[in-house]
């Protein structure tokens, strides 16, 4: 799970305070603890490791900065990843993806051109938090954190910007989030503005073998992270992933569920998981007890003869189960669809996946609409413009103008308008395949 920060009002005022404050969260070589809560800063400082240990203090030369071949942060090779787990007791699930061209990040007397990875985390099926996040290869092969654009979401509509920073501005540097060739007792700071984002991870072990979404997976990393509030966490990063899993399956857990195209297969879509496909998609829009029933049927037959990912059979089978004793469940609906549509990022390319969930989002916009539900309505939204964002997602005149009216009905709140934009984004997009 990302590390929250302390609120944006109580981190300026840190930076403005320099030197002159009792209350500023860096001096010298302490770093202060900050109670994400409340925004106190601690008088005591961080566990910081010594320089000695750090092997981020070189200044990164960056000739081809967007050819990001890192094995343990593949950035540039790997198309899309979702990640899945629970986050306080409620299902956590994340889509992160390569958005197409670059970002110019003007850092000191340079300027370096970065790619873009758009985080989109789901708390319970909605949206909770967005992300644009910038890296850059140096020439030595490390992996540089440029920034990243940040909105969290509360019921719908966006709360605060907590996170957001870039590289060269308001003192901010560029923060390695991969050493080139990591050994055991590394350190470093993949964010490293005290007061607003800081984090110090140190290697725990390289060469380590996990289990992955579809067998063994060598050569993997482990590490811990010391986060600003003085809590820290644990992280597996893997060959062709790069961020593999955070936390435990006993606790808050994100993991890795696949990735594309590391897990992609080149097979035909397997029958069964076509037929999952249409009997969730027909007990989405209409959740009668017998169409849910039929896809919890189709579920036991696919997973049956086909390999699923042991993190995707898990989630869906809880989401089933949930959704079969309450058919009215809107949140388990959406959720099974949206495991169902990371199922077909095995077989079926990005753009094919992300169609199917423009379809999904805009037949859930015409459900929420119809329960007045405008929270949710507002979030629907959301999800259809950060797709569209994404690379090869079809675009079209009349799918962009039916789209901004859905924007304008859920800003106002107008559920029977966002309801009509629904039927004629669905019209716009078409079934889906």
């Amino acid at each position: 799970m990302r590390n929250k920060t302390i609120r944006p009002v109580l981190a300026a005022a840190v930076l403005l305070a320099g030197a002159c404050s009792g209350n500023q969260a860096h001096r010298g070589d302490c770093v202060h603890a900050v109670d994400e809560t409340t925004g106190r800063t601690a008088a005591s400082c961080l566990p910081l490791a010594p320089d000695s240990a750090r092997v981020d203090l070189a200044a990164p030369r960056f000739t081809h900065p967007t050819r990001i071949t890192n094995p343990l942060h593949p950035t540039a090779r790997v198309t899309q990843t979702v990640y899945g787990g629970q986050e306080s007791g409620k299902p956590f699930r994340t889509e992160v993806t390569l958005l197409p061209g670059t970002r110019t990040i003007p850092w000191g007397d340079r300027t370096i051109h970065a790619l873009t990875s758009q985080y989109v985390a789901f708390s319970a099926g909605r949206v909770e938090e967005v992300a644009d996040d910038w890296y850059a290869q140096a020439d030595d092969g490390s992996v540089w954190y440029l920034g990243e654009s940040v909105f969290n979401y509360d019921n719908g509509v966006v709360a605060d910007t907590e996170g957001t920073w870039q590289a060269g501005r308001d003192g901010a540097p560029g923060a390695m989030i991969m050493p080139a060739h990591p050994h055991k007792g590394d350190v470093y700071r993949t964010e490293n503005l005290p007061g607003v984002v800081f984090e110090q991870v140190t290697v725990r072990g390289v060469g380590q073998t996990v289990d992955g979404p579809y067998g063994r997976i060598t050569d993997a990393m482990t590490v811990h992270e010391l986060h600003l509030d003085g809590t820290t966490e644990d992280k597996v990063f893997a060959p062709g992933y790069g961020e593999f899993s955070t936390g435990s399956p006993a606790g808050d857990l994100e993991a890795v569920s696949l990735a594309v195209p590391t897990d992609a297969k080149h097979a035909p879509v397997p029958p069964g998981l076509t037929a999952l496909t249409e009997a969730v998609r027909t007990a989405h829009a209409t959740p009668t007890p017998a169409r849910v029933r039929a896809a919890r049927a189709a579920w036991d037959t696919y997973r049956a003869a086909d390999a699923v990912p042991p993190l995707l059979r898990r989630q869906m089978t809880r989401d089933l189960n949930t959704w079969q004793k309450s058919p009215a469940d809107r949140a388990a609906a959406l959720r099974t669809e949206q495991n169902t549509t990371d199922l077909r990022l095995r077989y079926e390319p990005v753009t094919s996946v992300d169609l199917a969930r423009l379809a999904l989002w805009a037949r859930q916009l015409e459900i929420d609409a119809r329960a007045g539900d405008a929270g949710a309505v507002a979030g629907d939204v959301t999800c259809l413009e950060l797709i569209g964002r994404r690379g090869d997602t079809p675009k079209s005149a009349a799918l962009a103008a039916d789209l901004r009216k859905a924007r304008e009905a859920a800003d106002r709140k107008d559920t029977g308008a966002a309801g009509s934009s629904a039927k004629e984004l669905q019209a716009d997009i078409g079934s889906g395949h």
